[in-house]
């Protein structure tokens, strides 16, 4: 079987120079094209995907720059933050992949290159970061782990990217919400699973001078807070409150189930 998780992430492992490549989303033909790939995408394999707290980013402020932080546990997590910011906020967003030059198109999705070969490496990447959320049409949807871990795995420890982009954001723009994002993929009483996404109260950081690893210590804790609040939730039945992005419609083999449900059989005891 194949090694699933590396703590090493894939650039730094190839140690090849590649050159930053900023997102790019001005032609409306590609965007359009985005939309109805990733759109697809997640609705050809997923039952449903279900959110709540949504009321919580739409009640921010929304004068200054905004960034979701969220945990990054399988390939569809960004597939996931795209439908999530142009879907249900109408925003672009704004989102950091690794070896984007084998995968240049995703440039016109919103995604831009990082290089984590070293720090150095990486400054492009949070520059950019910075410079984009200036534009509030832009979400910057991160995930702070920086490379993808088992799903919920314990703990959760963050580079200290997000910080960085944090700190500069509030030297620039004055301040910044910062929006912890909870993802689970659960297989419910569908036949295929679904996404539960909870999007959580905004941090807002005003202070520039924080200490970068005490900051990122403290994101970490309300990211942990934030997801297993999410799965306890989950596996005491607690779904009532959530919203439904899209759900499929049910096949035919299930329509039979749910009418037989229906029937009552004398002396079955059902």
């Amino acid at each position: 079987m194949e090694n699933l998780y590396s703590k090493v992430p894939p650039t730094k492992l190839r140690n090849k120079e590649e050159k930053f490549s900023p997102a790019n989303t001005d032609s409306k033909f590609w965007t359009l094209i985005a939309d109805l790939f990733f759109r697809g995408m997640l609705q050809n394999r997923f039952f449903a995907l279900r959110y709540k707290g949504a009321e919580k980013v739409f009640h921010r402020d929304t004068s200054v720059p905004t960034i979701l932080f969220a945990p990054h546990s399988n390939w569809w997590d960004g597939i996931v933050g795209y439908n999530l910011c142009t879907r249900i906020f109408n925003k672009k967003i704004r989102i950091m992949v690794e070896e984007l030059n084998r995968f240049p198109l995703l440039r016109r999705a919103g995604a831009f290159s990082v290089n984590k070969k070293s720090p150095q490496a990486s400054m492009a990447a949070l520059k950019f970061s910075v410079e984009t959320i200036g534009d509030l049409n832009n979400f910057l949807y991160i995930f702070p782990q920086g490379i993808i871990m088992p799903p919920n795995y314990r703990p959760i420890n963050f580079q200290t990217g997000l910080t960085y982009i944090a700190q500069n954001a509030v030297k620039k723009y004055g301040k910044v919400n910062l929006v912890p994002v909870a993802v689970n993929y659960m297989f419910l009483r569908a036949d295929r699973p679904e996404v539960l996404v909870e999007f959580h109260d905004p941090i807002v950081l005003e202070d520039a001078k924080v200490d970068r690893k005490e900051y990122t210590h403290y994101l970490e804790s309300e990211m942990t807070k934030a997801c297993d609040n999410q799965f306890k939730e989950i596996a005491e039945g607690k779904l009532d409150a959530y919203e439904t992005l899209f759900q499929q419609p049910l096949k035919w083999y299930r329509k039979i189930e749910q009418r037989l449900k229906k029937i009552e059989i004398k002396g079955s005891g059902v």
